[in-house]
């Protein structure tokens, strides 16, 4: 077992916290405030073995103020929420890359605090950021599997597998924070529907790369909806298309 003060110790111990800190301020008062004393005591155990520890990475503190974030957010300080999201940013551009996945969950936390305070454009920028960071990763994935497909639905007639490269927590997460940004795109799709389409079609990608061809199929369908219904160009739908039609030939190809 890890030594109460080492890197693989904090590591479970942030992970343990986080789960409970990651409570909305509505769930979290409907569950009673027993989660967020308990979330509180487990971060103030983890940030004073940071403060102690010279071994902890980068990514462990992105983690801790993540988690602190989260958890100011759950009793609604926000500026306390700020400042430990714009940590966690820092310190996980610092370990992965500021474009990188594992820095778009700070980016769209931040987000949510905006939108919540109606500082609607900062929000906008933030979220349209986790879109770009998502799309970005995904399409890297997509193209290369695609391209894949296509040229090898190999000499034994077998189908090409798919791979998002995430774990089943991270592939957890990417669902989580974008289908949250678009419920917000649809909330304004008439005045912004390109935006709203944007995540529809990061969506599709997620859940092809996940192998899952119904809800794949269903953002597809309803991104060519709504390109339709705002009379968006005829490329646009095309593209869309495309994505539907990736869709039949991986229904028609049994798996063997």
């Amino acid at each position: 077992m890890s030594a109460p003060d080492s890197p693989a110790h904090l590591h479970a111990l942030l992970q343990l916290g986080g789960r409970t800190a990651a409570w909305p301020a509505a769930a979290a008062a409907a569950a009673g405030l027993g989660r967020v004393v308990q979330a509180e005591e487990y971060l103030s155990q983890a940030q004073w073995t940071v403060l102690k520890s010279t071994e902890c990475s980068y990514a462990i503190h992105s983690l801790l103020h993540r988690n602190l974030g989260l958890l100011y957010m759950a009793k609604e300080n926000y500026e306390e929420a700020r400042y430990h999201l714009a940590n966690d940013i820092y310190f996980a551009s610092c370990a992965f890359g500021t474009e990188h996945i594992r820095a778009s969950g700070g980016y769209f936390h931040l987000a949510n605090i905006f939108n919540g305070l109606k500082k609607l454009d900062l929000a906008d920028t933030l979220y349209t950021k986790v879109s770009e960071i998502w799309n970005k990763y995904l399409n890297d994935h997509y193209q290369v599997l695609s391209q894949a497909r296509i040229q090898q639905i190999d000499l034994l007639g077998k189908r090409f597998e798919t791979d998002t490269g995430l774990d089943e927590a991270q592939e957890a997460e990417a669902i989580q924070i974008l289908t949250s940004i678009l419920n917000i795109r649809e909330s304004t799709s008439n005045k912004a529907p390109q935006k709203t389409i944007f995540v529809l079609k990061i969506l599709f990608m997620l859940y092809f790369l996940m192998m899952n061809s119904s809800k794949a199929k269903e953002y597809a369908l309803r991104a060519l909806h709504l390109a339709k219904k705002q009379k968006l160009s005829v490329q646009e739908q095309n593209t869309i298309q495309d994505l539907l039609n990736l869709i039949s030939v991986e229904e028609a190809q049994p798996i063997t």
